[in-house]
């Protein structure tokens, strides 16, 4: 690490210092969680929400509820996002999955071991490995930083991590990252959470706010530009963006 760059324990506590406590995932439930990713493609995280306790009020989340559940009354909640008929059959699938393969208890999955654990929660829509070790963290049955693309970004940014030729590559790297960390689920949970909501609000992909920024005294990336800023001449566009994360699966079928 270059001399003058905040420690990833030094940059959470920024974090939160600006943003205040980070709003948790509406459960800790596994299944519910595998909902929370599929309830509405590419929304914001308050229309997400939104959908969630649309889902909860309306339908319910067990899995037997949402089988039970009308094409119309799914695509209802899914409409916070897009291709609302994809992913009204994701949830369906879903809750299939949940009680053809797992009795509709996903609870006794995650018990296991880790690599199990992932294995299991990968077979289901939308989860690939990333989301699996979130799920894992959200449930606190693992103390992982699972960062999602916006956080992974922050974190090539203040140079923490370096980006690698993939994205896979580059979030398998970020396990080394986040050992600087108490191996704690609710430490690693609030950091997993300050870091996406640095990505998505001021450390964008592109045209990133660093003025505001609370890291930028300790960030590599302020520390490059201010560099060649200081020679007249623009920064290097593209890797110095940050990852740019790949769909973990992408939709069995699109309609219309």
């Amino acid at each position: 690490m270059r001399k003058g760059l905040l420690t990833l324990a030094e940059a959470v506590k920024l974090l939160r210092k600006h943003y205040g406590p980070p709003a948790p995932p509406p459960s800790g439930d596994p299944f519910e969680l595998i909902l929370w990713e599929n309830v509405a493609y590419l929304a914001s995280p308050s229309r997400r929400r939104e959908a969630f306790e649309l889902l909860k009020s309306t339908v319910g989340t067990s899995p037997m509820a949402i089988l039970a559940a009308g094409p119309g009354a799914l695509e209802r909640v899914t409409a916070r996002g897009i291709l609302k008929e994809n992913f009204a059959d994701k949830l369906r699938e879903c809750a299939h999955l949940a009680v053809e393969d797992f009795g509709g208890d996903l609870r006794k999955v995650i018990r296991g071991s880790l690599s199990a654990a992932k294995k299991a929660l990968r077979s289901f829509p939308g989860i690939g490995e990333p989301g699996a070790e979130k799920i894992l963290l959200f449930t606190g049955r693992q103390a992982l930083l699972a960062p999602e693309s916006n956080g992974l970004r922050v974190l090539v940014r203040l140079g923490l991590l370096r980006e690698e030729t993939s994205y896979s590559k580059t979030y398998a790297a970020s396990r080394r990252t986040a050992e600087s960390l108490r191996a704690e689920p609710g430490v690693m949970q609030e950091a997993h959470l300050l870091l996406f909501e640095h990505g998505r609000t001021l450390c964008k992909r592109t045209a990133p706010r660093c003025e505001p920024c609370p890291l930028a005294r300790g960030c590599a990336y302020v520390q490059r530009v201010q560099s060649f800023s200081s020679r007249h001449s623009p920064p290097p566009a593209g890797r110095s963006a940050g990852p740019r994360a790949k769909p973990e699966k992408r939709p069995r079928s699109v309609r219309g």
